[in-house]
């Protein structure tokens, strides 16, 4: 039995090493793109989708002031599969748009696609100029 809850354990602890060393990879990776962000600044948003070549988000949300319920301000991104459920302690990706976009817009795809990024969203917001970015986790 405590083979079992060694071996158990072990395989647990291999999968967290794996997955935050996966997450690390993936934060320093963005931080990058945050670290360069001047290249980006003032200009499409396909742009930096196009230089993301080792990750594309996977996930889009959107964001706007608390006063006006007709625009989106910003739109976080996920870099993680939303059909296994949420993510504790995701990287969130943040776009700000120069322009704001018509929360109209922004909810037929949030709705359509599930909050997936999908192509259809790749070349919406392909367009839509960077006013800052930024990463968390």
């Amino acid at each position: 039995m405590k083979k079992v809850f060694k071996l158990t354990s072990l395989f647990a602890l291999f999968l967290f090493y794996t997955k935050s060393n996966a997450q690390l990879d993936t934060l320093n990776y963005l931080k990058a793109f945050e670290a360069n962000k001047a290249q980006y600044i003032g200009k499409p948003f396909s742009g930096l989708l196009n230089d993301m070549t080792k990750i594309q988000p996977k996930a889009m949300w959107h964001n706007g002031p608390f006063n006006n319920k007709n625009i989106r301000t910003s739109s976080d991104l996920g870099f993680y599969d939303l059909s296994k459920g949420y993510e504790f302690n995701a990287i969130t990706f943040v776009v700000y748009w120069q322009d704001p976009v018509s929360a109209t817009d922004a909810n037929y795809y949030k709705i359509k696609n599930k909050n997936n990024f999908t192509s259809e969203e790749k070349n919406f917001f392909g367009n839509k100029i960077i006013k800052d970015i930024m990463v968390y986790r």
